[in-house]
This record gives C-alpha cells, sequence and structure tokens, in this order.
C-alpha cells in the first residue's frame, strides 16, 4: 500500500472486518491516524477539465506539455503537474507510434543557424488519397526560426517545378545564404543545379543514407505526417492544398515549439530585426564608411606618442 487512498480502505477493512479500533488499525498497518482523517481541500475544477478533453480531442496527437501552452493562452493558471494528473485520470495519454529500430553510431550535433534566412532546408513527403492516388508535399523549413516556409502538394512534382516555386517564394521572402536537401533526383536535376547557380545559393547535399545531417526538415515532416497526414482522409487534389494550407497558418501561428520555449515560429521570428528579409548590399551600402582603423587593444604606439610629445 503506498497511497493514502489504499491505506483508508485497508483500515476501513479491518475495522467492518474485525472489529478494530481505527488506532489498532493503523498500529498493525503502520500507518500515520492523521492520514485516516485528513479532509481533502481540493477542488475539481470542471470548466479546466472539459475544456482540456475538448482541445486534447481537436488535437489528438499532443501531449499535456503542449496542451499545458494552450490553457494558459486561454486564461487557465493550473499548476503542470496537476495538469497531468487530470490528463492521466481522463486516459487522454498519447500513443507513440513504433518505428524501426536504427543503429546508433556517433553523431555531431547540428549547428542552428542565428538568423533568419541563414539556411533552408527541403523535403519531401507522400501519401495517398482515398481512391488510392498517390500525391507528394514539398516542404520548406527555416532552420533557424523554424517556421514552414511552404507546402506544395501535387501528384508530381518535378526539379523544375520546385525551382519555380522556390523563386516564387525568395520573392516575397528573401534568397537564403544555403540550401539544405537530399540526393533525390528532383535536387539533383540540371534545373536545380542552373537555378541554384544562376541566384548564387549554396546549395548543400547530405551523404547518401544520413537523414540526420538534415535534421531540422525530417522532425518537420514527422510532426506534419503524424498530426495531419494520418489523421485525414483525403479525397480530393483539392482538399490536400485546402487541409496542407490551413495546416501550415496554424503550426506558423498557434501550435507552440518546445525548442522555441514553447513560441510559435512566427513569434520566435517577431524577435529578430524587422529588416532581417532585406539583402545584405542594401543594409552594407547605406552604413558610413569608417573614419579611423580601430586601434589593437593592449598595444601602445610609442613612435606616435614620441611626436606628440
Amino acid at each position: 500500500m503506498v497511497a493514502p487512498a489504499a491505506e483508508r480502505d485497508a483500515v476501513a477493512h479491518l475495522q467492518t472486518a474485525y472489529g478494530m479500533s481505527e488506532r489498532r488499525a493503523c498500529r498493525v498497518l503502520g500507518c500515520c491516524r492523521m492520514t485516516m482523517r485528513y479532509q481533502a481541500l481540493r477542488t475539481d475544477d470542471i470548466m479546466l477539465r472539459d475544456r482540456m478533453k475538448a482541445i486534447a480531442h481537436e488535437r489528438r496527437r499532443f501531449g499535456y506539455r503542449r496542451l499545458h501552452v494552450l490553457l494558459r493562452r486561454e486564461g487557465y493558471q493550473v499548476n503542470h503537474k496537476r495538469l497531468f494528473r487530470i490528463y492521466r485520470e481522463e486516459k487522454l495519454m498519447v500513443r507513440r507510434r513504433g518505428g524501426r529500430k536504427r543503429a546508433m553510431g556517433t553523431r555531431a550535433p547540428m549547428l542552428t543557424p542565428m538568423a533568419p534566412n541563414d539556411r533552408w532546408s527541403l523535403d519531401f513527403v507522400s501519401d495517398q488519397m482515398t481512391d488510392g492516388r498517390r500525391f507528394r508535399v514539398l516542404t520548406v523549413v527555416d532552420d533557424c526560426t523554424r517556421e514552414c516556409l511552404t507546402l506544395v502538394a501535387d501528384t508530381s512534382l518535378s526539379g523544375l517545378r520546385v525551382a519555380r516555386e522556390l523563386e516564387t517564394l525568395m520573392a516575397t521572402r528573401g534568397r537564403p545564404k544555403m540550401i539544405v536537401s537530399d540526393n533525390g533526383t528532383e535536387f539533383t536535376s540540371n534545373a536545380i543545379l542552373g537555378f541554384a547557380d544562376r541566384m548564387g545559393i549554396d546549395w548543400h547535399y547530405i551523404a547518401p543514407g544520413k537523414p540526420i545531417q538534415n535534421a531540422f526538415i525530417e522532425s518537420f515532416n514527422g510532426r506534419l505526417r503524424d498530426e495531419l497526414l494520418n489523421e485525414t482522409l483525403f479525397p480530393s487534389l483539392a482538399h490536400v492544398r485546402a487541409t496542407v494550407a490551413s495546416w501550415r497558418d496554424d503550426y506558423n501561428l498557434h501550435r507552440p515549439h518546445s525548442r522555441l520555449g514553447w513560441m510559435t515560429p512566427a513569434e520566435y521570428a517577431d524577435t529578430f530585426n524587422p529588416r532581417r528579409d532585406l539583402p545584405l548590399r542594401s543594409m552594407t551600402s547605406s552604413a558610413p564608411a569608417p573614419v579611423a582603423h580601430p586601434g589593437q587593444i593592449g598595444q601602445t604606439n610609442r613612435p606616435s606618442l614620441l611626436q606628440a610629445g
């Protein structure tokens, strides 16, 4: 017996079955009499419980930590331990989907860019509609702000189409310094190679069979598949495009991100300089030229001191 409720049941059983007093029953079981007489003062907040169940039903793949962030945004002041107790009582635990076991080796941590547009990550996610037709989704993520820049869904996405979608995206957001992708045929085509050379972008290909080198987009694709693709039936391609567009807005504007201090990607992007999307040339051309070269710290120019007296 570990929980106080179990001790109370055991004492009550000894009192009714064997006619023991409370004092003797507590002495036999080795429990404190204060435990038997304690009256719980905790009130069960019905509104909090109902709201948490409503959010968990709407976002079925969210755990209790992310639910805690959403509830606090709505004004509920609740401790995470109390929320976890209610979470278990309502049996809202998220079941982890099993994956293929992979060999664990020595891995170096992937460096995080320090500013938006420093590095983008690209990849494809595939699924099928209810009639059996396959479709693919081009996913583009900013590795610094974790923003989902675009989701392009179609039955076929060639290298020329990828280059056209990236050029449209860069017209509104600006050019990145580096783009990371795998060695797929779409990303290694002549259309992509010519596009990267024409735009002056450093296109980096990861090592074959090493998706961990593109960890940011792999993590995003896992969230996309777990929270959207595995939870939705797509009757048509138009429905696919409308659904992924709605999910992208929710991901950027409302979904809290654990690696960003539970801020949304849009909120985290607003913490940077608003001029982050301007080209580097326009930002540096307006800066005045330095008047004089800075002196070296800790050194004294003795000839200059002698001439100055």
